[in-house]
């Protein structure tokens, strides 16, 4: 039997693919979206915890991570929509900061000799910064790879998990990314995340208010999104997962943020890391990712125009600009880049249906939307995805999610 296109028995196996990852140990629970026209399922397996944790729901709140990025890029594109912001205007009228940028000449270059720095060739741009083409980011190597990579430690601003901007603020942050130079001239390369974080900054610089009032106002409201935010208030904190990560040493894993008073994410952050530290649940982000997919409408009327929502879901990226060992959305040759969100451009998955984008969080969830098959899919686990079993998990997600595709 079918609804929309939806085969019952076949969600069954993705329901049986996420309950065997919890049984075995991967994760304490997790929660699955398929969601296909108005035919919509959701299942909760397991618990929150693996000590004392409450059984896993649908309103579970989970750290999104990195699934912050595209949301942070709607906002964005509103305030082009509304000429706030234009999209190859520089960036310096409102981050003086990142104005007159200096260029290592090559990643070996070391950044503390001058003769290694040359003028940019443009400033930045907010193009680049959605699609990560601003000359900054997170370098995918071993530490001590390259010189750059104590100077950006010595900063405070070597790549780590949610919820590691200062808690000194935006400006603090900014004068300290202002003082690297960049490690690519402007537009000439893919760097991954920190574009999203300065991208929030210049969203509280542009409008003059703070990410967690201006996400509010323009996007969670509108969208009926209650439980989206940069912090968990305590009257909603029994409902959080408590986060694990990979001990390497014991090989086991161990809690990396509690659901408690002692959670990174109970107090509402001074400078919000824009691509990385939303909260969220499963019904929210079926509100944003049902937002894309119906080109940027939603119950309440349009937050967004469809010219927007199909620039943001296309590839912006060349060969050229994407290859290297820091490009992360995957392979060349079928993955690319929007704003904020990862194109498939060829099929070499069961569930890459070329136009698919979305994106995943580092500490277990994912998203994705298909306007092929108008299928919006969502994952959101508590186990970062350097576990194996949390990898496996997601795999098996997708693989039995576009299984159950029965039309």
């Amino acid at each position: 039997m079918s609804t929309d296109g939806l085969s019952r028995s076949r969600l069954g196996r993705v329901r049986d693919a996420m309950a065997k990852h919890v049984e075995q140990g991967a994760l304490p629970g997790a929660v699955g979206v398929v969601a296909r026209g108005d035919d919509v399922w959701v299942e909760a397996v397991g618990s929150t915890a693996f000590d004392g944790g409450r059984p896993m729901a649908r309103d579970t709140i989970f750290r999104i991570a990195s699934m912050s990025k595209p949301v942070t890029a709607v906002v964005a594109l509103m305030l082009v929509e509304e000429a706030v912001l234009r999209l190859d205007d520089p960036v310096d009228a409102f981050l003086p900061e990142l104005a007159d940028r200096r260029v290592l000449r090559s990643l070996d270059a070391d950044p503390a000799d001058p003769g290694n720095l040359i003028a940019a060739e443009r400033p930045i741009t907010l193009r680049d910064l959605l699609t990560f083409r601003l000359g900054y980011g997170a370098l995918l190597a071993a530490p001590g790879t390259y010189p750059v990579q104590k100077a950006l430690a010595d900063a405070g601003l070597a790549p780590g998990p949610p919820k590691t901007t200062p808690p000194s603020g935006l400006d603090d942050w900014l004068a300290r990314l202002g003082g690297l130079p960049l490690l690519h001239q402007p537009g000439a390369s893919w760097l991954y995340h920190t574009g999203s974080t300065v991208l929030g900054a210049l969203l509280v610089r542009a409008t003059g208010t703070g990410l967690e009032e201006l996400y509010q106002e323009r996007l969670f409201r509108p969208l009926g999104m209650t439980d989206t935010a940069f912090h968990v208030p305590p009257h909603k904190r029994d409902r959080l997962a408590t986060a694990y990560r990979l001990d390497r040493e014991s090989g086991v894993l161990v809690p990396s943020d509690l659901a408690d008073a002692s959670s990174k994410w109970a107090d509402p952050p001074a400078f919000p890391d824009a691509g990385a530290d939303l909260v969220s649940t499963a019904d929210d982000f079926l509100r944003f990712g049902r937002l894309l997919l119906d080109k940027g409408t939603c119950p309440g009327g349009r937050l967004l125009s469809r010219a927007s929502v199909e620039l943001m879901t296309r590839n912006h990226l060349t060969p050229a600009q994407q290859s290297g060992d820091h490009y992360l959305a995957g392979p060349p040759e079928s993955r690319g880049w929007g704003f904020g969100v990862s194109v498939v451009t060829a099929r070499d998955q069961l569930y890459a249906t070329p136009g698919r984008y979305g994106w995943e969080g580092g500490m277990g969830t994912s998203w994705a939307g298909d306007p092929a098959e108008d299928v919006t899919g969502i994952l959101l686990g508590q186990a970062t995805f350097e576990t194996p079993g949390s990898a496996a998990l997601y795999e098996d997600f997708w693989n039995t999610a576009y299984a159950a595709l029965d039309a």
